[in-house]
């Protein structure tokens, strides 16, 4: 039978508020640098967006669901060491997400479960504690519309953003329960562009090749800094708050987008970038743009060496529904989108998982940075006052 989810030892005492942002951010840094080259890399030619934050919060959940090798599979991939600090951690930081200052940034989560089915108590609370996931029983034999009551529930906690991410199709007689996941971001820049000053400008898709876009355009103060070894410029741009931010990564050679990708794959080298950082002038071109993606989890989480889950037999999620211990991940589904422009960036992204069960840097006086070729873009929560420091989205702008 099927579950649709959509797409982490006793301790003797807590862990320190630093403690467990640092287990956040080492997790969420390596699971996203691996998460952004598996799906990047599937077309390096086209632009995307994904949100591994927004994985990693089911991805915890299922782990928490499961015994044996495949539990051990998942807190391997998402790097956590135990179960007691998955819970520390996820209640912590659903906690101090509700506390980000001028932008709206809110994660959610659901799960659905076939009529006449019950989530174990333990797994329930946990579920309701930690994750703040609501539990709701649903009659998976109309498709249709338990398909159309799960995908209102995502588009009303995505702005409408995210829109038909179960397909009713994928419903069967052997579904016991959905997952929902969704993450929704909106926020207005500190310094915002003019409208007035967009103009069309070319962008390099290639040394060969160029089209045009609305490049929007000002001039202030912002982070910069100029890395030789990476061969690139970095901008951040803070939003209202100063708790969020969008950072660009600019290679300076048209046709050097692949290779910053690469280069990635060490979250350390994002990082050291971001420390490098330094606030000057800085003349800004920057494309409009709008991206919608979806990703096949379930191919990418098993490159990722997420394996068992998928398997029957061997998912092993004994925790997760009564009297029913026999249920395995069937396909794993994410649709993310972001639109950047001149008031600032709204992005959003869902999770639906299927589960069944078997039948270096340069300073100048004022810096030029003109985006008119392939980047690599982060947005970022960058508190230090809620002591909060993780990427919730990425992507890749091609043209």
């Amino acid at each position: 039978m099927k579950l649709l989810l959509c797409i982490f030892a006793l301790v003797a005492a807590a862990m320190s508020d630093t403690s467990l942002e640092e287990v956040l951010k080492s997790g969420n840094d390596q699971f996203t640098a691996n998460m952004f080259q598996e799906v990047v890399g599937a077309d390096a030619e086209k632009s995307c967006v994904l949100s591994a934050f927004s994985v990693l919060s089911p991805l915890a959940q299922l782990g928490l669901a499961s015994v044996g090798d495949s539990h051990d599979e998942i807190l391997r991939a998402i790097g956590f060491p135990n179960d007691d600090v998955t819970k520390q951690v996820f209640t912590d930081v659903n906690n101090r997400l509700r506390s980000v200052q001028g932008v709206t940034l809110k994660q959610a989560s659901k799960i659905y479960v076939k009529n006449g089915l019950e989530l174990n108590d333990d797994y329930k609370k946990v579920s309701r504690d930690v994750f703040d996931s609501e539990v709701q029983n649903i009659d998976f034999s109309k498709q249709d519309a338990s398909a159309k009551q799960i995908n209102a529930w995502v588009e009303d906690h995505t702005n409408n953003r995210i829109k038909d991410l179960v397909d009713p199709q994928a419903i069967t007689p052997n579904t016991q329960a959905i997952l929902v996941n969704a993450i929704y971001f909106k926020g207005s820049w500190v310094k915002k562009f003019e409208v007035g000053a967009t103009s069309d400008r070319d962008f390099y898709v290639t040394k060969d090749k160029k089209v045009p876009v609305k490049m929007m355009y000002q001039s202030d103060d912002f982070n910069y800094c100029e890395d030789a070894e990476l061969d690139a410029k970095f901008l951040e741009m803070k939003y209202e708050g100063n708790d969020t931010s969008l950072v660009i990564a600019l290679p300076n050679k048209v046709d050097g987008v692949n290779d910053l990708i690469k280069k990635f794959k060490d979250p350390a080298v994002l990082n050291n970038a971001l420390k490098n950082m330094y606030n000057t002038e800085v003349e800004v071109s920057l494309p409009r743009f709008k991206i919608e993606t979806t990703t096949n989890l379930k191919n990418v989480l098993e490159k990722m060496n997420i394996k068992k889950l998928f398997q029957a037999g061997e998912a092993k999620l004994n925790n997760l529904i009564k009297n029913n211990a026999d249920l395995y991940v069937s396909d794993a589904t994410q649709k993310a989108f972001i639109e950047v422009n001149e008031e600032g960036a709204e992005a959003a992204a869902a999770n639906d998982v299927s589960l069944e069960v078997r039948s270096s840097f340069q300073r100048s006086a004022t810096a030029d940075f003109v985006a008119n070729r392939p980047f690599v873009f982060f947005i970022r929560c960058i508190s230090e006052r809620l002591k909060l420091s993780f990427i919730t989205f990425s992507g890749i702008f091609m043209s």
